[in-house]
């Protein structure tokens, strides 16, 4: 399984950025798909997940502002994420796996400026 992640980049607070992750490979494996992040020096921490029915979790943190999506076709998952603050600055990794993450994409980079 690959994972290929893009759309980060430098944006203002309250703006709006859409990330992507392409998947490739063995499908029965991608059943949840999801986007975590990671600030400089803080632990990795999940932003949203979605299985492949359609059911979604996101953090707390970003309820209301961010949404992850599927798109099963292309084996393809969104985060849209709008109303951005600083301190959603980090690097954006897409996962996949049955249940827990089991593969990871390269990370893409998000920085908020205030």
């Amino acid at each position: 399984v690959q994972l290929q992640a893009s759309g980060g980049g430098l944006v203002q607070a309250g703006g709006s950025l859409r990330l992507s992750c392409a998947a490739s490979g063995s499908i029965p494996s991608m059943n949840v798909m999801g986007w975590y992040r990671q600030a400089p020096g803080k632990q990795r921490e999940l932003v949203a997940r979605i299985t492949s029915g359609g059911r979604t979790n996101h953090a707390d943190s970003v309820k209301g502002r961010f949404t992850i999506s599927r798109d099963n076709a292309k084996n393809t998952v969104y985060l849209q994420m709008n109303s951005l603050k600083p301190e959603d600055t980090g690097v954006y990794y897409c996962a996949a796996g049955l249940g827990i993450p089991e593969y990871w994409g390269q990370g893409t980079q998000v920085t908020v400026s205030s």
